[in-house]
């Protein structure tokens, strides 16, 4: 099952404008803000990160959304870049790195090596970092270092 974890500095800044990430704001006829980027998400990013079907040797689940800024409309086909400080490697080393596409749903899910607490918090770094829409990097931080799962959710805004 599936915990979701939504890092209360994106209710803050907008980044989740989605009631329990449904489309509540949407489907009333408001328009859905974009996500911002979050102070230290960019940390070690690395452009250009390789499709994967799993970082290392798995066990921990990276998952999320990518939705249109405005409708809602869920966003297939987007390249997610996911790394983290994990069991296996640091933030900095390649082999930490990986992206995955987002399906019909606009839903991504890749399996990496569990996260572990660096600079005293569990952490994952995520990018959409393609060119039909604008950059966006998330930081989000886990309430329970123990936890196997993280979500994290894109809003993203044409480029």
């Amino acid at each position: 099952m599936t915990k979701l974890i939504t890092p209360r500095r994106n209710f803050i800044s907008g980044g989740a404008a989605l009631a329990t990430f449904g489309l509540a704001g949407a489907a009333s006829g408001q328009t859905l803000a974009p996500t911002r980027s979050m102070r230290g998400g960019s940390n070690n990013y690395r452009p250009g990160a390789p499709i994967v079907d799993r970082i290392g040797g798995g066990g921990f689940w990276m998952t999320g959304t990518v939705r249109r800024a405005g409708d809602g409309q869920p966003l297939a086909g987007q390249r997610i870049q996911v790394w983290a400080h994990t069991t296996e490697g640091h933030e900095r080393d390649e082999r930490s790195h990986g992206a995955v596409l987002t399906d019909a749903d606009g839903v991504f899910r890749l399996e990496m090596p569990q996260i572990v607490p660096a600079f005293g918090q569990a952490h994952g770094h995520l990018a959409y970092d393609s060119e039909d829409f604008e950059t966006v990097f998330l930081r989000p931080v886990m309430p329970d270092p123990s936890a196997t799962t993280l979500e994290a959710h894109f809003v993203l805004q044409p480029a």
